[in-house]
């Protein structure tokens, strides 16, 4: 009762009078314009004397501060202060006896922007900047920037070099920490991606990125570690990196799956090697059956590139015809012309490609192709146009287009989401498997062809990557088995049940290593104790699994609370012993969800996390595999997929500040203050 009275007591004061002493402290200028008022809860509201409009000032014993007032009156937020201003504008013209004008006394607002400086601050920002945005760290030493800082801020003393390359690495341990107490309590596992980066040194990097999936069934990804290693091509190399990485954060028991980028030229025994090295480790599940070897988005830009070279001699003569037509409007318009003529359907405008970006491509060998009759017109009328492919070229274009128009669909599915899920995958993987296995057969040869040379490369992603693929889509409540079986049947035929078996044995197999995990504890007992956090934390504190999760004996104090923790621990086990189907049998034999447009699986886990609170842990982990380590549609269609290249002004900064500002920069743009806002959606009205 002290406290709720003594707060409300603070809360109806003005801020105290100044000591009449020499050296009294000033008070704040904003209390010539507020009062502070008391509302509900214990709660203060600083109210303007001219507007009266009230600003949150404190709540219990935590103070807001000023600034926010301060920006009110001294940015001229205030309506009632503008107006003040607006008639102090209009009587400034009043005429003196001497004839000048009289200019009334400016009102005058003191502001206090010395006593929010902070020096440390500032530098800390200046680093995060230079993170954030990729800027030298020389800059601090550059005389424009220097200059420009000093007019801002003259109190402000540049740091040097040396510096603000302490400041990037304050910043680099501070949230490493914060990351690290992140995963001390989250009690999921976590897949990795391995990426490959080379130097123009013989030295190279490797980026190891962890993705999961949190108790709020949020999908996270975040960069672990940006390490040096001497020779990135030995067969040892990521084992050892991987094997750090490990034990740095204390991961071992968490690892579920590691996608590796596909930038290796020995690819096959860099997946045997790490197969074999975390699978002796005990560190994968099901022996490492789901271990991940190819990156999605990798595989379908090389087989796009490859069947684009098989044509690029045609390809060529389009790029040619288009550049030909649209080097001036007047035979932009003489080709509008010919295909109105023609009668020609298509909606479709010419377009020259972007070489490295093979969709561009994909969309100038389509326009190209609707009007293949046009430019053959056009070339028996201009005799400066000579570059029309022939019937067969045109011939071989259709095929291409309709092979790549497969590619050019499932990437662009895996684009539509900034955060694909593991379960989208298995259906877009599947279509192409069985398109190219049934176009091998076709009786024109140049389909087989073409069919056959895209089939060998993808064929092999789809038997390594199968298996977990499918594992994926099967926790698809639209899914389940259902479309495995659907799909195996349709590109298996009579072999298809020796598939189906292979991928129901392994999900049954890896629901069992959920279910002789140690019990969790029932939600009641998680609400007395503190929740999860609280549980784990004790095991970061030294305690192990069998003293965190040990069952309460008689001789255990019952906690506080309704007194029914006994019959909680009994329903439990009665659960778990005496059920006549597994949650897995159970979700599997249940009716599919109807398959809507926007559906939600990461929200319907959550959802029905209490119904299977074994099988969602299985769900959670396996649907935050990533199963292509680029999304975005610069990435995804680019040439130069899975290959990364360091810049020279990075590689020849030391190891430890070129990790320092990969993985800071990751981790700062999660930041709330670092989120940008999206864009406005204010419409500007233009009158005429």
């Amino acid at each position: 009762m002290g406290d709720a009275s003594d707060t409300e007591h603070l809360a109806t004061q003005t801020p105290p009078a100044p000591q009449t002493n020499k050296r009294r402290r000033k008070k704040s200028l904003v209390w010539e314009h507020f009062t502070v008022e008391a509302v509900s809860g214990g709660c203060t509201r600083a109210c303007c004397k001219l507007c009266k409009q009230t600003f949150a000032y404190s709540s219990g014993s935590k103070v807001a501060g000023t600034s926010h007032l301060k920006r009110h009156i001294v940015l001229g937020s205030c309506p009632k202060l503008k107006m003040e201003k607006k008639q102090l504008a209009l009587t400034s013209g009043s005429k003196t006896d001497g004839g000048a004008t009289e200019q009334p006394p400016k009102r005058r607002y003191r502001s206090n922007l010395n006593a929010l400086f902070d020096h440390e601050l500032t530098c800390e920002n200046l680093a995060k900047m230079i993170i954030l945005h990729e800027y030298p760290l020389h800059m601090v030493e550059q005389p424009a920037v220097m200059a420009f800082v000093q007019s801002l801020q003259p109190r402000f003393k540049m740091p040097s070099y040396s510096e603000i390359d302490g400041e990037i690495l304050a910043i680099y341990h501070k949230e490493k920490q914060n990351l690290m107490q992140v995963f001390g309590t989250f009690t999921g596992r976590i897949s990795l991606t391995i990426g490959l980066w080379t130097t123009s040194q013989t030295l190279g990097y490797v980026s190891l990125t962890g993705q999961f999936i949190d108790s709020d069934w949020k999908l996270h990804r975040r960069m672990l570690n940006f390490m040096m290693v001497s020779s990135p091509h030995s067969e040892n190399a990521l084992s050892e990196v991987i094997g750090i990485s490990l034990s740095e954060w204390n991961m071992k028991s968490k690892l579920f799956t590691i996608t590796l980028d596909n930038n290796c030229s020995s690819h096959d025994i860099y997946s045997a090697n790490l197969r074999d090295y975390l699978s002796n480790k005990n560190m994968l599940v099901l022996k490492g059956q789901l271990f991940v070897v190819r990156c999605y988005a990798h595989i379908l830009n090389v087989i796009a590139q490859d069947v684009i070279a098989s044509i690029h001699g045609i390809i060529y003569n389009i790029r040619e015809s288009v550049k030909f037509v649209k080097v001036s409007p007047a035979r932009e318009e003489k080709f509008a012309d010919i295909a109105l003529q023609l009668e020609i359907p298509s909606t479709k405008s010419l377009s020259l490609d972007v070489a490295i970006h093979w969709n561009t491509t994909y969309h100038m060998l389509v326009a190209g192709l609707e009007y293949k009759q046009a430019f053959t017109v056009l070339e028996s009328m201009d005799e400066n146009y000579n570059e029309a492919p022939t019937p067969e070229d045109w011939k071989k274009v259709e095929i291409v287009c309709t092979y790549l128009k497969f590619l050019y669909d499932s990437a662009n599915v895996v684009m539509a989401t900034a955060d694909p899920t593991a379960n989208i995958f298995f259906q877009e993987a599947w279509k192409i498997e069985l398109e190219l296995t049934n176009g091998i057969s076709n009786e024109d040869v140049i389909v087989s062809t073409t069919a056959k040379d895209m089939h060998e490369k993808f064929d092999k992603y789809w038997k390594d990557c199968y298996l977990v693929l499918a594992v994926a889509v099967v926790m698809d409540p639209r899914f389940k088995m259902k479309l495995v079986e659907f799909s195996f049947s349709k590109l298996y035929g009579e072999d298809a049940a020796r598939y189906i078996k292979v991928v129901d044995d392994s999900i049954h197999e890896l629901y069992l290593e959920y279910v002789n995990q140690p019990l969790a504890l029932t939600p009641a007992y998680e609400e007395q104790q503190g929740g999860e956090a609280n549980i784990i934390g004790e095991a970061d504190n030294g305690a192990n699994d069998s003293e965190v999760f040990r069952p309460l004996t008689p001789s255990t104090p019952t906690p506080a609370g309704d007194g029914l923790l006994d019959f909680d621990i009994y329903i439990s086990e009665m659960a778990v012993n005496h059920s006549s189907k597994s949650e897995l049998e159970q979700y599997l034999e249940e009716a599919l969800v109807p398959r809507i447009q926007e559906f939600d699986i990461l929200n319907w886990w959550k959802l029905n996390t209490i119904k299977y609170p074994t099988l969602s842990k299985m769900a959670r982990d396996v649907l935050a595999i990533p199963m292509s380590m680029v999304n975005s549609g610069s990435s995804i269609f680019g040439t130069g997929t899975g290959s990364r290249v360091l810049d020279e002004y990075r590689s020849s900064l030391r190891p430890e500040i070129v990790e320092a500002l990969f993985c800071a920069k990751d981790w700062l743009q999660y930041l709330p203050t670092m989120i940008e806002p999206p864009p406005s959606n204010a419409i500007v009205k233009m009158e005429f």
